[in-house]
């Protein structure tokens, strides 16, 4: 396939650049390419005339999104709005990359991928935008939600490993509750989904949920560093400029029933911190 990739030097789409080497990819992402460019993007994609778009870009700094819910709607929803008007118009395909934060996190249960959005910050606001504007302008789309994404050089593991080496005690939030998803495999499960041409709606994240703070242990566990201290903290006694939801665990159901499962987010750490 002729697979263009929005976001392509993030975290996800190096990870999607690997998964997906035997097609012919075309990366999209700032400098050169701009998705709030309404003209930029629908001659970039009516050039590369792509079989399908995978759209990994977007303003992913939540703090930043509460800072400036603007400049959130202008890249995740007016900018996702440019995307999927350009893919439709050249018969492309779509696949989204949306989060959990779509979703208030304020009940015991696991979200379903048929779960109404119903998002408490600007960050899943202008995510859930997006969303509606993929619905509503492709007729061939994946939505795929995902959380706490981790595997490159930034993300919760390498911040934890860079605080560990700096302080004698660390905190982590044990009433915020998803699940860890890793880059690489996530990117499997992309590659896997888009071959079997089942459009709609998934939660592809890594097996089991856990807290920042169990997540934050089994870092400092995993890494040879257990022996530094950290505490639990409440959520609420956690400065920062956004909200996020206490308990937006994701379930796949949909994509489970192609066959298509990632591994428990334990395995995949190890596999993050102890590469083969």
């Amino acid at each position: 396939m002729r697979i263009a990739i929005t976001g392509h030097r993030g975290q996800l789409g190096t990870a999607l650049q690997q998964a997906l080497a035997g097609h012919d990819l075309f990366g999209l992402d700032l400098p050169e390419h701009d998705i709030a460019d309404r003209q930029d993007v629908q001659a970039t994609l009516r050039g590369l005339a792509p079989d399908i778009v995978l759209h990994a870009a977007g303003y992913t700094d939540v703090d930043g999104c509460a800072r400036d819910p603007d400049r959130a709607l202008r890249i995740n929803g007016l900018g996702t709005q440019n995307v999927a008007l350009a893919a439709a118009a050249g018969g492309a395909a779509l696949l989204y990359i949306s989060t959990n934060e779509v979703f208030r996190g304020d009940r015991a249960a696991p979200y379903l991928e048929y779960d109404p959005p119903d998002p408490g910050n600007a960050y899943g606001y202008s995510k859930w935008v997006g969303e509606r504007y993929v619905e509503q302008l492709c007729p061939r789309f994946y939505i795929v939600r995902i959380s706490w994404l981790f595997g490159g050089p930034r993300s919760f593991v390498t911040k934890m490993l860079a605080l560990s080496a700096e302080r004698p005690e660390l905190a982590g939030v044990d009433d915020e509750m998803a699940s860890p998803t890793y880059a690489p495999d996530l990117a499997q499960a992309i590659a896997q989904l888009i071959a079997t041409g089942q459009y709609g709606v998934y939660h592809l994240v890594n097996e089991g949920a856990c807290s920042r703070y169990d997540w934050a242990r089994e870092v400092l566990h995993q890494s040879g560093r257990g022996a530094v201290p950290i505490r639990p903290i409440k959520l609420a006694a956690y400065r920062r400029d956004s909200t996020p939801p206490p308990r937006a665990v994701l379930r796949n159901f949909a994509a489970a029933a192609l066959g298509i499962v990632l591994r428990p987010w334990q395995e995949a750490l190890a596999a993050h911190l102890q590469p083969r």
